[in-house]
């Protein structure tokens, strides 16, 4: 979990909201144009081309955050800002004092952001626009409506100056607001930070407690987390997700705490008993963390109960083919090529190439033909973390 990004998500999330809002004020528009359309002695085709294009300004916001997709850029909200404006500009030259309230629209706007730096610049933008949209209903009083000086002085004094000074205002409380949420949001989000690390410290600590107690080392989760990441990302998850499952992959065998050691380190074949036995680690693995709270441990307790299972529905459970969760599909892979390629005290592990082949041999019987598939174009991913990761002694 990073800071920066969980802001730039945010903000996305943001620059959606503020998508629909001006798709709403399309609907706004749509209706003012009829309301001064019956009630108003303005030309119906200047009226016609002023509202028509406040209304396709407005729709830019969506074209860029929905259609084009240019939702993380910090440029989209200064886009939003600035079609904004532009819409209240036309607005008030066009209705003057008829449509007063609007000019505080933007710094409504800005704030969803909780960015100072935006609510100053909207402030100055706006307090622009008001000085050009009033120039423009003095000098275009014969076109528009609501501007009734008679020198460009008296629209100064009269409205120029008293909605800039709204707008000045405005901004003052929407910049305190926003510097306060903004600490807050901060603040929450080190808080969540610090805990996530933590829970990543005692899951980790978990993990190789589970290891050690078979004789394994602690390589060997590293490694399937790396892989798994390997396959999380290849199936097109997010980053954060990504992350997450691979800190998750680490608790797969957390069930092993409660199976004896002497069926954990037995080095002859196991009796039918004693493989019930250690069949039964993946229940108690879910057993142990299905209360647990928070995402990560709620992928654990997914992979930590169905990683021993087959996609043609012989493994432990008889889970079979969707049943499945998919996470687990990419688990079964990892945990396989890691248990095939390691050597233990036990055994002597097999080369790359022969994992390989026997992965790619028992697709759609063992794993998901789709994880196989990601394993093939990401074995070289593969081939490089077995290289960076070697097991430590093995006694």
């Amino acid at each position: 979990m990073n800071q920066d990004k969980i802001l730039n998500d945010n903000y996305k999330r943001i620059n959606q909201i503020s998508a629909r809002c001006m798709r709403v004020i399309d609907l706004a528009l749509i209706l003012g144009f009829f309301y001064c359309y019956f009630i108003s002695d303005i030309d119906p085709m200047l009226l016609a081309i002023v509202f028509g294009a406040c209304f396709f300004v407005a729709l830019i916001p969506t074209l860029v955050v929905n259609v084009l997709k240019i939702d993380h850029s910090a440029i989209t909200k200064h886009v939003v800002i600035v079609c904004i404006c532009i819409i209240v500009t036309c607005l008030i030259a066009m209705c003057s004092t008829y449509v007063f309230p609007i000019i505080l629209f933007p710094i409504m706007m800005a704030s969803l952001y909780y960015n100072k730096t935006l609510v100053l610049f909207t402030s100055l933008l706006m307090s622009g626009g008001v000085f050009v949209a009033n120039a423009i209903s003095f000098y275009y009083k014969d076109y528009f409506i609501g501007n009734h000086c008679n020198s460009i002085e008296d629209t100064l004094l009269y409205y120029t100056v008293p909605q800039i000074v709204i707008v000045f205002l405005m901004s003052v409380v929407a910049y305190s607001i926003v510097y306060r949420n903004s600490m807050m949001v901060k603040s929450a989000i080190s808080t969540a930070i610090t805990m996530q690390n933590n829970q990543i410290g005692l899951i980790y600590a978990f993990a190789e407690i589970s290891e050690s107690k078979s004789k394994f080392t602690g390589e060997h989760i590293k490694r399937v987390a790396e892989y798994m990441r390997v396959l999380a990302k290849a199936s097109g998850f997010d980053d954060d997700y990504v992350e997450k499952l691979g800190v998750a992959a680490m608790m797969h065998d957390i069930g092993k705490l409660m199976i004896s050691e002497e069926i954990l380190d037995k080095p002859s074949r196991l009796t039918d008993e004693e493989y019930q036995i250690m069949k039964n680690h993946v229940l108690y693995g879910e057993a142990l963390l299905e209360k647990c709270p928070g995402e990560i441990m709620h992928l654990a307790c997914i992979l930590a109960k169905e990683h021993h299972e087959k996609w043609d529905g012989t493994g432990y459970l008889g889970m079979k083919g969707e049943e499945i969760s998919y996470i687990s599909r990419l688990m079964a892979v990892c945990d396989v090529f890691d248990a095939l390629t390691a050597d233990r005290y036990y055994k002597k592990g097999w080369s790359l190439e022969d994992t390989f082949n026997e992965i790619v041999r028992l697709s759609g019987t063992h794993f998901d033909p789709k994880a196989v598939q990601l394993f093939i174009k990401n074995f070289d991913e593969f081939k490089a973390i077995h290289s960076r990761i070697p097991d430590k002694q093995i006694y």
